[in-house]
């Protein structure tokens, strides 16, 4: 294969897997590292899987959310979004706060995690 070639393909795949992590990276900047829930919220877990951390959830006013017909309900964007079931932490929430741990695709918006505050 042409050396100019190969260094170009080469580019084309190295460049782009940097640029996704480095916005997988950047939303830690270490703010919430003496947050003493910090270990609880780098814990939490959801059916779908790990939460992340603080940095990575969205903290939600009681306007934008919502129980209805024994589901929860979010609103990102704009838009109500349903929270999947298997989505919804069932442990105690430390925090007092409503977290969302959205993750943006080519679908849309789906919820990773969800915590219901008290709705106060």
């Amino acid at each position: 294969m042409d050396p100019i070639k190969a260094l170009i393909r080469t580019v084309l795949i190295i460049v782009p897997l940097g640029l996704c992590t480095q916005s997988a990276m950047g939303r830690d900047d270490g703010r919430y590292a003496n947050s003493p829930l910090k270990s609880w919220f780098d814990s939490l877990r959801s059916q779908l899987g790990p939460c992340c951390s603080d940095a990575d959830g969205v903290a939600v006013a009681d306007p934008d959310w919502e129980s209805q017909n024994g589901r929860y309900r979010v609103r990102l964007e704009g838009q109500w979004i349903i929270v999947p079931d298997e989505a919804v932490i069932k442990e105690p929430n430390r925090a007092g706060r409503t977290m969302v741990w959205p993750i943006k695709g080519s679908l849309g918006i789906s919820i990773r995690c969800f915590m219901p505050g008290s709705m106060t």
